[in-house]
């Protein structure tokens, strides 16, 4: 089946098919742009058929390595300022980094991320979303590069994330 028909069928998300969507998935995956990825991504954290934002980022961030931790991380930072979210989830962050407010570092290694527990990185997540709704468009673009760990998702997120690429390839 080509990566038309295989959209095809998650068009019309009433009748998009719930078995092989993670096979699905795995096939458009490897023959999509990392773009049209991203944003189906995106709209998935985007759905109100998914959990919320910042849950969906601590169940990616509990299965993911240091190394992928520490990119998700950036991105938020990059996103909303590690300043900004020093303060919360009790101050991990501003821990982690050794710094508050203006002199906070801008980057998390793959070690300081490994002292962030995913409930952490969800609070974190979910504040940065309230900040700046368009991390969740650089989340999808970072996930895309990580399609492994977008599968774990569930097959709601990875239906939505289908259509949402039909809706490009049109």
């Amino acid at each position: 089946m080509g990566l038309l028909d295989i959209l095809q069928q998650y068009s019309d998300p009433a009748r998009a098919p719930t078995d092989g969507v993670e096979d699905h998935f795995d096939q458009v995956a490897r023959q999509s742009n990392p773009r049209e990825l991203g944003d189906g991504v995106a709209a998935a954290f985007r759905s109100d058929s998914t959990p919320p934002f910042g849950q969906m980022i601590g169940d990616l961030f509990g299965r993911s390595d240091p190394q992928q931790r520490a990119g998700i991380l950036n991105q938020i930072i990059r996103s909303v300022g590690a300043g900004g979210l020093a303060s919360i989830a009790g101050g991990v962050l501003g821990r982690v980094l050794g710094g508050t407010g203006a002199d906070a570092p801008t980057t998390i290694t793959p070690e300081q991320a490994s002292s962030i527990s995913p409930q952490d990185a969800a609070v974190i997540a979910d504040h940065a979303e309230k900040k700046d709704p368009s991390i969740m468009d650089r989340a999808g673009e970072f996930y895309a590069q990580h399609p492994d760990l977008v599968k774990g998702l569930g097959a709601a997120a990875l239906a939505i994330a289908l259509g949402r690429m039909h809706g490009g390839q049109r």
